[in-house]
């Protein structure tokens, strides 16, 4: 079964959607922040859109099928928090309309934003 997941997931990499092109723009070759991702990627019995295995971020592209198939999306997130990975789902709207927020979002759960030091007393400057 390894081998053909394998298989399909180059398929799905060698085909993607308009979204996941678009998103790959962004992703590929360190751009975020030099975060390394991969697409199409095997991960257990099934293939994520992107991930990133140095922060445990995988990323999802969602058309319309998915609000259908709400409970298998569930079922595979739990199996991957159980793996210790974070999931980020976005709608292929999301991406589309608003590339720039979307990866703020990827960023932020990736490297998150560091808080300000605190001042003295608790006063603000």
């Amino acid at each position: 079964m390894k081998n053909k997941l394998g298989l399909f997931a180059r398929k799905l990499r060698n085909n993607p959607t308009e979204v996941e092109k678009k998103m790959w723009i962004y992703l590929q070759r360190k751009q975020l922040d030099g975060l390394k991702f991969r697409r199409q990627q095997p991960i257990g019995r099934y293939i994520v859109d992107f991930v990133n295995f140095e922060k445990r971020i995988i990323v999802e592209v969602d058309g319309g099928q998915h609000a259908l198939n709400k409970r298998q999306d569930e079922e595979r997130d739990a199996c991957f928090r159980n793996q210790d990975f974070k999931v980020l789902r976005f709608w292929d709207n999301e991406v589309l309309e608003n590339p720039e927020g979307v990866m703020g979002i990827i960023r932020n759960a990736c490297v998150p934003p560091s808080l300000s030091p605190p001042t003295r007393g608790g006063e603000s400057k």
